[in-house]
């Protein structure tokens, strides 16, 4: 007979490491939210390569919650320029889309999910601006917001492959 009130041990493993993964990778965020895209706007940064990393290497709560605070630390470091309600939204929108490129993956393969990536933060996400700016605010930032998403999601996208290829993860 099993005794209920002894510790699972294999689930306090697995949390330990899910927390783990995401501290380290919000390190690396915060790491990448110092370097930015020069753009109207400042908050355009590496921030966010951890975290679709870890949505395609990981899972869907590693991804989500290191690219939510990656944004957070990267809008953070210039101030909440768009102020925090409007961050809150983005972050939110980064989370998504973390969610959808890992589901991608899972369905078509990397490449797709990384042009699934590009697509919904370099051009959905510039839509989030029709508030602030209106339209010519979103075609403004859309063509910053395109590269840093490229630069991001094929930096993830590569180190996903590589370490994939090694049996690393």
């Amino acid at each position: 007979m099993q005794d209920i009130t002894a510790p699972d041990l294999k689930n306090d493993v697995r949390l330990v490491k899910r927390a783990a993964y995401i501290a380290i990778f919000v390190a690396l965020s915060a790491v990448g939210a110092m370097i930015k895209i020069p753009s109207p706007v400042g908050t355009i940064g590496l921030d966010s390569a951890p975290g679709y990393f870890c949505a395609l290497a990981f899972g869907y709560v590693e991804g989500t919650a290191v690219i939510f605070i990656g944004h957070l630390l990267t809008a953070g470091v210039v101030g909440f320029p768009l102020g925090l309600p409007l961050h809150l939204f983005i972050g939110l929108q980064m989370a998504l889309w973390a969610i959808l490129v890992r589901f991608i993956k899972q369905k078509l393969g990397l490449w797709p999910a990384v042009l699934t990536g590009v697509v919904l933060n370099g051009v959905v996400s510039a839509f989030t601006m029709v508030f602030i700016g209106g339209v010519g605010a979103a075609l403004g930032i859309m063509p910053f917001l395109i590269a840093g998403s490229l630069f991001n999601i094929l930096v993830a996208a590569i180190a996903y492959k590589s370490l994939k290829k090694g049996k690393l993860i």
